[in-house]
C-alpha cells in the first residue's frame, strides 16, 4: 500500500516559509532591501499567475497598476490624508482602472492582448509626464513613510514585516479565489472559452474580475512602495520591469502560486548577484544592463526548453514520485484474483 509524502511536503514547505518570515530580524539593511523588494514584486507575480496561469489571459502592462497605486497613495499622503487610507485608495484605484480598461482589452486574445497591454503601458508613462499634479518627468517627491495610528513603521525592519504581511494577504486571498467555484470557472475558461460559455459560465465577467484582482494586488504593492522609497517617477515603471514580473510567473511556474513565490526570489536574487558583480571595478559600464537582460534570455529558453511547466510543478512532481514508495509487487505465493476480485480459494 502507497502512501503520500503530502504532509512532509506541507511540513518542509512550512518550517521554510516561517524561516523566512524570521529572516528580517537577522538581515542588514542592504538584504533588507532585496527581502521587501522580492515581497512587494511577489504580490505583483502571483497576481499575474492568477491571470495568465488560471484564467488564460496574457498581461505585459502589469506595472500600470503597480505604479496606479503608488501615485495614488503618494499624492493622498501629500495632501495630508493618513498612509493606510492612501493605501486603501490606491489599492481600489489600480482594480477601477483594470475594470474600465478591461472591457475593451479583454476582447482581444493571445498575442493581441500582449501587445495592446504594452501599449497600455507606453501611453500611461506618456500621459504621467504631461500631468503636472503628478510631478511630470521629476515626479513625486517626499513622500511621507508608512504608519498607523500615530505608529511610524518606516524603517526597513518595520516595511519589510508589513511588506510580507501584504504578501501573506494576497496569497491567503488568492488561493480561497483558486479553490472556490469562481476558481474552477476560471480553469475552465482559460481551456476552451467557448465550452466554458456553453456550461453557463459567465466568461467575460470573470475574466474582468480576476484582471481586477490582479490589478488589486499590484496596486497594494505599489502603495507600499511608495511609502518606502519616497519617490516616484515615470522612469521607475518601464516596460521592461512589467516583462520582468512574466518572466518571473514563468520560470517559478505559470497556475502555482508557490511557484509565483519562488521566480520572484530567484530572478530577484539573481539580479541582485548580477548587479553587485557588474559594479565591480574590473567590469565595464555596460555591463549591469546586458548581464540582465542576458539571464532573463536564457532562464526563459532554458526553463522554456527543460522545465515547460516552471521550476516549482517539476520539483513538487519529481519529489513527490521520489517519495513516494513504489506499489507492492504480487509474489507467486498471493491468489490470483478472479473476475470478481475474489480469491480463488474461497
Amino acid at each position: 500500500m502507497t502512501k503520500t509524502p503530502l504532509p512532509l511536503i506541507r511540513l518542509t514547505t512550512t518550517a521554510l516559509a516561517l524561516t523566512t518570515l524570521l529572516l528580517p530580524l537577522v538581515l542588514n539593511r542592504g538584504s533588507l532591501a532585496l527581502y521587501i523588494d522580492i515581497a512587494l514584486s511577489a504580490c505583483v507575480v502571483v497576481g499575474i499567475t492568477l491571470l495568465m496561469g488560471f484564467a488564460g489571459q496574457v498581461s505585459l502592462g502589469q506595472t500600470v497598476f503597480y505604479a496606479m497605486g503608488g501615485y495614488t497613495a503618494a499624492l493622498l499622503v501629500l495632501n495630508g490624508a493618513p498612509p493606510l487610507l492612501g493605501m486603501v485608495a490606491g489599492t481600489l484605484t489600480a482594480a477601477l482602472l483594470a475594470l474600465v480598461l478591461g472591457v475593451p482589452l479583454l476582447r482581444l486574445h493571445g498575442h493581441h492582448l500582449a501587445f495592446a497591454t504594452i501599449a497600455m503601458h507606453l501611453i500611461f508613462l506618456v500621459v504621467v509626464r504631461q500631468i503636472d499634479a503628478l510631478g511630470g518627468s521629476v515626479g513625486l517627491m517626499g513622500i511621507p513613510g508608512f504608519s498607523v495610528a500615530g505608529i511610524t513603521l518606516a524603517d526597513h525592519q518595520s516595511i519589510a514585516f508589513v511588506s510580507w504581511g501584504l504578501l501573506a494577504l494576497v496569497v491567503l486571498t488568492a488561493h480561497n479565489v483558486i479553490h472556490s467555484r469562481v476558481g474552477r470557472a476560471l480553469r475552465a475558461l482559460a481551456t476552451s472559452e467557448t465550452a466554458a460559455e456553453s456550461a453557463g459560465i459567465p466568461v467575460g465577467r470573470y475574466k474582468l474580475t480576476v484582471f481586477a484582482l490582479s490589478a488589486a494586488f499590484a496596486g497594494l504593492a505599489g502603495t507600499l512602495w511608495a511609502y518606502y522609497v519616497g519617490y516616484l517617477a515615470p522612469e521607475m515603471f518601464p516596460v521592461s520591469m512589467s516583462i520582468t514580473f512574466v518572466v518571473m510567473a514563468a520560470v517559478g511556474g505559470l497556475g502555482s502560486i508557490w511557484g509565483a513565490l519562488l521566480g520572484t526570489a530567484t530572478i530577484k536574487i539573481i539580479v541582485f548577484w548580477l548587479g553587485t558583480a557588474a559594479t565591480t571595478d574590473a567590469m565595464p559600464d555596460y555591463a549591469p544592463a546586458v548581464l540582465n537582460y542576458a539571464i532573463y534570455g536564457l532562464l526563459l529558453i532554458t526553463v522554456l526548453l527543460f522545465l515547460p511547466h516552471g521550476v516549482f510543478p517539476t520539483l513538487r512532481r519529481r519529489i513527490q514520485t521520489r517519495l513516494t514508495p513504489a506499489p507492492d509487487k504480487p509474489t507467486h505465493s498471493d491468489p490470483e484474483p478472479t473476475a470478481q476480485g475474489g480469491d480463488l480459494r474461497a
